[in-house]
């Protein structure tokens, strides 16, 4: 694809958790990463490149560590459908927890969104978001007149946001049956990320409380005690992320939290 115009997208876009441009071309191709990306039409043959040498790829992935390989993986049109392969020496993790090494044969990638996450140096987990456009039989019907219904994000503050991201991010990672961390596990990692603040266990279940109570009293339900019963566990806290992620207040590049060398 050398020479070939793309259309790109600019680092500040806007998560491909929340949706693409309608398109008159199925099989639409858009990458996404924290330093930009692309979308590109589909192709027979046609192969785009990530990893972390911006020269040699076409979407440039954990630049600055040496862990990434230089071309760590590859998105393929073949056959009526994209594949998704790896071509460097650590695994791409996909929705379900599944890891694709070099090793594996390449796997086809379904329509719409797909995170797709690599684990670098220090444990820092690097982004790269897919989109494939649906084909025409994949879409509801149209109604080109009808205003748009955007989703209801709830508003969070900057250490509600680090800490409530820490307590979802195995659903942010899209793992198989996750759960939400224990409140030690979450004061732990917080401190890892922001020495100076000095979090415990307790701290954290008061802030996750108040966002609670607030999404409560808005109308959501599951959010207290008295509407689910005992025995409790973690039934508050994953009604409280599955809100936040069905609202996309969080998404997937929510987790670059977490990246507390970046």
């Amino acid at each position: 694809m050398r020479g070939e115009r793309l259309n790109e997208l600019p680092a500040n876009h806007h998560s491909l958790a929340l949706g693409v441009p309608v398109s008159v071309a199925p099989n639409r191709l858009h990458v996404l990463a924290a330093t930009g990306g692309i979308t590109v039409g589909s192709k027979e043959g046609r192969t785009i490149l990530f990893g972390r040498s911006r020269p040699d790829v076409h979407v440039c992935v954990g630049e600055d560590d040496l862990r990434i390989s230089r071309e760590h993986g590859a998105l393929t049109w073949r056959g009526d459908q994209w594949w998704i392969s790896t071509l460097g020496r650590l695994p791409l993790r996909l929705p379900g927890s599944r890891l694709l090494f070099r090793q594996d044969e390449p796997i086809p990638l379904r329509t719409g969104y797909t995170p797709l996450f690599v684990r670098g140096s220090h444990e820092r987990l690097h982004l790269l978001e897919v989109h494939v456009q649906p084909r025409d039989g994949d879409r509801p019907p149209t109604d080109h007149h009808a205003p748009t219904m955007p989703p209801r994000t709830w508003h969070l503050t900057p250490v509600e946001k680090r800490v409530v991201v820490v307590l979802a991010q195995r659903y942010l990672l899209h793992e198989n049956h996750p759960n939400p961390l224990t409140w030690r596990q979450v004061a732990e990692h917080l401190n890892e990320i922001r020495p100076t603040d000095d979090w415990n266990h307790k701290k954290v279940e008061r802030v996750v409380a108040e966002v609670r109570n607030r999404l409560s009293g808005h109308g959501v339900s599951g959010l207290t005690r008295e509407e689910v019963g005992e025995p409790i566990g973690n039934t508050l806290n994953h009604n409280l992320i599955r809100e936040l992620m069905e609202s996309t207040t969080l998404v997937p590049p929510d987790l670059r939290i977490l990246d507390h060398d970046g």
